[in-house]
């Protein structure tokens, strides 16, 4: 039988979405679906949630839960990966709250920033665990990645993990309707061309008919930013860089040194910037679950419709050979020339029974570039720092950070490196 590990399978919502999708694709049909997850309650509760939906599609896929990892992965085929090393309570709590003794504050810090780089920090070495069960049980398994920060743990799986990965993000198939729906501009017969690195990828081409649409899209933008709206920071750096970039406002504005800065604390009404979002969206989140929870399981017939999720559409695309577009975070073999080749790039990619092969992205306008070698450099040294067990480049990283530098201090930097170090505890490797 063939078999489709989910690895952060607590993860029940996200769960629904990608093996409800499995189980309502054709050719998917009979595969093991195998849940595991260190939360053996949430574990539970994905497993009878699957097993409604299936019942009610009539899915001939068999749902599995494992407690041995890697029992879990023995033989898969495919690998979903959804974890969140340390979760809200503590480390992302301790992700926001020591910074701001400093004066830094954040928005999402899931990717870049201090919170990226400790997400990073206490992520990479439980990564590199499930490759090493991987290369022993299932060594030509795809990995397909959800979790954040995307591009350096995608980078970490491929080159130092021996697993091919990919990773896959929302923010590439949001962009063109999130900014069509704000401007009021139809979105039929859009033609676009996309890439970058994830969260920071850029709308490179927007044609509909061959026309340009950026002219337009400009001129309503600028429009726009005379009141004040959810999406602020992004028209801004489009007037100002040329180009519409793929993630949201509220992560971009702690990306760049431009947004959220003590000395401009006007900065912040401005472009109305949510500070400490994702705290607050973690919240309401572990709220949201408890009470959708309640109502999920009061039926016992689940409907599911297939969602926008990649993941199912991969997998038909591979056993179908039917090719299906995608844009995926894969390694830079010289798809972006003017980016390094040790990074990891977005860029559209074509999915059929050879797998997944990136398309050739060409380069970036040389200010689209800039900005992205700023978050690489931070990446790779984040990368090293994980790698080598060096403190050092700990810091390193933090001193190239674009927000954190602009911040604060080198000396303030490394004293809160070490601070945040020594509040994660066991939930990092030891630094020497």
């Amino acid at each position: 039988m063939n078999k489709i590990t989910f690895i952060g399978a607590g993860s029940t919502v996200f769960v629904k979405n990608v093996l409800g999708d499995v189980m309502l694709t054709e050719a998917l049909q009979g595969f093991e679906l195998a849940l595991y997850d260190i939360d053996l309650n949430r574990l539970q509760e994905s497993e009878n949630l699957l097993n409604s939906i299936k019942n009610t599609v009539g899915s001939t896929c068999e749902i599995v839960t494992y407690q041995d990892r890697k029992e879990a992965l023995r033989g898969a085929k495919y690998v979903i990966n959804a974890i969140q090393v340390g979760g809200y309570d503590p480390c992302t709590i301790t992700d926001f709250e020591i910074p701001k003794k400093y004066g830094l504050r954040q928005t999402i810090a899931d990717t870049l920033g201090i919170g990226g780089i400790f997400r990073n920090l206490r992520t990479i070495p439980v990564m590199l665990e499930f490759a090493k069960d991987m290369r022993e049980v299932c060594p030509n398994a795809l990995f397909l990645n959800y979790t954040n920060p995307m591009a350096v743990l995608t980078n970490v799986m491929n080159t130092y993990g021996g697993i091919q990965t990919v990773g896959l993000c929302h923010s590439v198939q949001q962009c063109i309707p999130n900014l069509f729906e704000a401007l009021g501009i139809d979105q039929t017969g859009i033609q676009a061309k996309i890439a970058g690195i994830n969260h920071m990828a850029w709308l490179l081409e927007v044609t509909r008919d061959g026309v340009d649409l950026y002219p337009e899209i400009k001129r309503l933008a600028a429009e726009k930013q005379k009141t004040k709206h959810d999406d602020m920071v992004r028209f801004e750096l489009m007037l100002r860089f040329g180009y519409y970039v793929t993630e949201s406002s509220e992560h971009n504005a702690e990306y760049h040194p431009y947004f959220i800065k003590r000395q401009y604390p006007e900065l912040i009404e401005k472009f109305n910037i949510p500070l400490d979002e994702y705290p607050r969206r973690c919240v309401e989140q572990i709220k949201g679950w408890n009470e959708m929870k309640e109502q999920l399981f009061a039926s016992e017939h689940i409907q599911h419709t297939r969602s926008m999720e990649y993941a199912s559409y991969i997998l038909e695309a591979i056993e179908t050979n039917t090719p299906y577009k995608i844009g995926a975070n894969v390694m830079n073999t010289g798809l972006i020339p003017n980016l390094p080749t040790e990074a990891c790039v977005e860029v559209p990619c074509l999915v059929d029974a050879s797998g997944v092969t990136p398309t050739y992205a060409g380069n970036l306008p040389p200010q689209l570039a800039a900005l992205n070698r700023t978050s690489i450099n931070t990446q790779l040294l984040t990368i090293e720092a994980a790698i080598t067990g060096k403190k050092e480049h700990i810091y390193h990283a933090a001193m190239l950070d674009p927000h954190t530098a602009a911040e604060l201090s080198i000396d303030d930097i490394v004293a809160l490196c070490d601070e945040l170090i020594e509040a994660h505890g066991d939930w990092l490797p030891k630094y020497i």
